[in-house]
């Protein structure tokens, strides 16, 4: 059996067309565009793709996506300063800090200063929480895409046994939290796997649905998946050999039943529903 590799790049694309149709909407009615404004500090080549992406993206979809530089020696207090202009102009629908910031940076802090109306990330603590509770605004952009992709390719998950190998916040927590929640794309009863996780291969054989954020390259290998099972690899590792996942996708292809590339897999998907989450922070704020 060879596993039916789930598009991510394909979809991403679909759904970034049912968006700019709704942004021309939004546009017609509000005669403003939703904005989006990203907070990049320093040079880091990762996060300056990653931003690039985004901002075509927000051209493709008729968002105003505005990019914001500092140097990678900025003090923290004109970081805060740069945070907390953007939060009071009327006109920035989505605030973004790019990850990872400097050493002399805190983090936290930082997420925490964004509006939690503008924190298109759901990296804010309130949004976090209302996450958890069951009412979110926002839901981080990984998972989302995450949960968009099963949904459209019509992987049930009510009642599914799915397994997270991976516990950060960006990714592992959250998506755990989303499957969990009543109601549709949810319903799941979910395992969340880590580094202290005793035997981890007699549990992922367990699992219907294998979502993977480890950051280990091809770390799950084809013995550790249960026949037919969905594998999500959320992974992305820069090797000698490219870019891979925290997959072994040609190993574990031929045992799955379902299994996202990388790239071409999550990351698509992650950019769109930051345009998603843009367009709603907008609505929002009218």
């Amino acid at each position: 059996m060879t596993a039916r590799i789930l598009d991510g790049k394909a979809l991403a694309r679909k759904i970034e067309a049912e968006i700019a149709d709704d942004v021309v909407e939004f546009i017609q009615n509000n005669v403003l565009a939703p904005r989006l404004d990203v907070v990049l500090v320093g040079e880091d080549p990762a996060s300056e793709v990653y931003v690039r992406g985004k901002r075509r993206a927000c051209e493709r979809v008729g968002i105003d996506g505005q990019l914001h530089r500092l140097a990678d020696d900025v003090a923290e207090d004109e970081l805060l300063g740069l945070i907390a202009k953007l939060n009071g102009d009327d006109a920035v629908h989505g605030i973004l800090v790019q990850l990872p910031l400097p050493g002399q940076i805190d983090a936290t802090a930082v997420l925490r200063a964004v509006n939690p109306s503008k924190d298109v990330d759901a990296f804010h603590p309130e949004n976090v929480g209302r996450l958890v509770q069951g009412n979110p605004r926002f839901l981080p952009c990984t998972p989302q895409g995450i949960q968009q992709l099963l949904v459209r390719e019509k992987i049930e998950t009510a009642g599914r046994h799915v397994v997270v190998i991976g516990r950060s916040e960006i990714v592992g927590k959250p998506i755990a939290n989303i499957l969990l929640q009543r109601g549709a794309a949810a319903d799941a009863t979910v395992t969340v796997c880590h580094s202290r996780t005793a035997d981890l291969p007699s549990i992922t054989r367990q699992a219907e649905i294998l979502i993977v954020a480890i950051g280990r390259p091809r770390f799950v290998t084809a013995e550790m998946v249960r026949p037919g099972a969905t594998v999500i690899d959320v992974g992305v590792n820069r090797t000698e050999d490219g870019l891979v996942g925290d997959v072994d996708f040609d190993g574990v292809r031929e045992v799955a039943g379902a299994i996202t590339p990388v790239p071409g897999g999550v990351g698509p998907l992650t950019i769109a529903m930051v345009l998603s989450n843009t367009l709603e922070a907008a609505r929002c704020s009218i």
